[in-house]
């Protein structure tokens, strides 16, 4: 007895002969590796694969049409970003195979060094324009988002979560410290860090001025995986100063007692590249998502979001995230193979 074969539409085939070749490629398959955690421009890329842009570029188009990267516009560059798999579409599940098998390989020794060195790039510009603007970063930080448009949300979100007295708290990047004296009314101790000693003695300043008795200020990488671990670990418009906004996530995790809790404040997307400029900012806001995604592959779990409609056109998110309870490390490390 003769079955009929399954119908298949023949764009569905396309769609599978098109994630099939894209993986068919070593280049392409160590830029997906690459892009794990992390967004690149094609110069960046090109970098750190030393490999020519126009060369790149082709690898980059034939991954994009395949579904498995997207990109993401950030002034007059294009970066490029993993694309989340979907199951319910044709190859959806080969996509999320793909990727989890990817993820368990490391990079080769050299890439991985000069990605090291893309990031030390990028955490350079954004140093020296802290240190060429500190006294006017305030009133250029007010034109897009000052802390008076923010401030009462993220109290409100600080204030449900109900921390016991004698709690710690760590703001990362405190600017000239306008948050510190909330924060060293609601906490035993504050931590204070930044990696620019020209807005750590604007903050250092403020403290003095509101005689802040409990608020610690230090010259230090927020980064430093060997410094103590906190209760609540607050990010007021720091994240996208950094280089590699998903590597920070996870080694900030790495900071939170079991139970503790991360509040970042954030820009939406958008498109205003002259951000860049008057702020130092490296990227332009981040989608809901992104945070969402990074913030999970850091081993934290979603709290409660609320979202700030400015009338420039900027949205504001603010997101709180909880390390689990009883966890002794944040899942952030996998088996390599």
């Amino acid at each position: 007895m003769n079955l009929p074969a399954p119908l298949t539409r023949p764009d569905d085939c396309d769609d599978l002969l098109s994630l099939c070749k894209a993986g068919g490629d070593p280049l392409r398959l160590n830029v997906l590796r690459a892009l794990s955690h992390a967004s690149f421009g094609v110069l960046e890329l090109a970098q750190i694969f030393a490999t020519g842009q126009s060369g790149l570029s082709h690898h980059l188009k034939v991954l994009a049409q395949a579904g498995l990267v997207a990109t993401r516009r950030e002034g007059n560059a294009i970066f490029y970003r993993r694309a989340l798999a979907h199951s319910e579409h044709v190859g959806g599940r080969l996509h999320a195979v793909l990727l989890e098998e990817l993820d368990v390989l490391a990079l080769p020794a050299d890439v991985q060094a000069r990605i090291g060195q893309v990031h030390a790039q990028r955490a350079a510009a954004s140093q020296e324009f802290f240190a060429r603007g500190a006294s006017r970063f305030q009133a250029q930080q007010d034109l897009i988002a000052g802390l008076s448009q923010y401030r009462d949300s993220v109290l409100a979100l600080l204030d449900a979560l109900r921390f016991p007295a004698g709690a710690t708290a760590l703001e990362v990047g405190p600017g000239d410290g306008g948050f510190l004296p909330e924060l060293a009314r609601r906490f035993g101790r504050v931590l204070a860090l930044d990696n620019s000693p020209a807005m750590l003695e604007l903050a250092r300043q403020r403290c003095l001025d509101a005689n802040l008795q409990n608020v610690q200020l230090q010259l230090a990488d927020a980064l430093d995986a060997t410094g103590e671990t906190v209760d609540c670990l607050v990010l007021n418009m720091v994240l996208h100063h950094f280089a590699a906004p998903a590597v920070a996530l996870q080694q900030l995790a790495r900071r939170l007692k079991p139970g503790g809790s991360l509040l970042v404040t954030e820009l939406c997307s958008h498109n205003q590249s002259w951000a860049k400029e008057a702020c130092g900012d490296l990227w332009l806001g981040f989608e809901q998502d992104d945070l969402a995604l990074w913030a999970s592959a850091a081993g934290l779990t979603p709290g409660e979001s609320l979202y700030v409609g400015l009338r420039n056109g900027f949205q504001i998110q603010v997101r709180h995230f909880q390390r689990p309870a009883g966890e002794l490390h944040p899942s952030t490390n996998r088996n390599k193979r």
